[in-house]
């Protein structure tokens, strides 16, 4: 049975954000562009239109047995991304649903909304 990806909250990822983890892997799937206007600490930015230039590393990126949370604007692509990375064999694998824009509206609303 293929695992699937796990949806948490932006109140989740607040707690996250707050407590640190060093093993705690943190992507960002949206466009440079998009992330220019708004953004998250921590998190490095995999666009995923640019997937064909880093899908072939990710394996050497990133560790497929840790946590690993992926954000992008409303939850879309980074479900998208969380599910193909469980198939590629990540095993802790977090989508954040509804994006950065939800985190705006919930958690910080200092972040610009777009």
């Amino acid at each position: 049975m293929t695992s699937m990806p796990i949806e948490i909250s932006v109140q989740d990822l607040a707690l996250m954000l707050a407590h640190p983890n060093g093993d705690r892997q943190l992507i960002d799937v949206r466009e440079p562009h998009e992330v220019e206007i708004a953004a998250l600490p921590g998190f490095e930015t995999l666009p995923l239109s640019e997937f064909a230039h880093w899908s072939d590393t990710i394996q050497e990126r990133y560790k497929s047995d840790q946590e690993t949370v992926v954000l992008c604007h409303h939850g879309i692509r980074s479900d998208q991304m969380a599910h193909w990375l469980v198939d590629q064999g990540f095993s802790k694998v977090k989508n954040v649903v509804g994006g950065i824009d939800a985190y705006s509206r919930v958690i910080d609303a200092t972040i610009p909304r777009y």
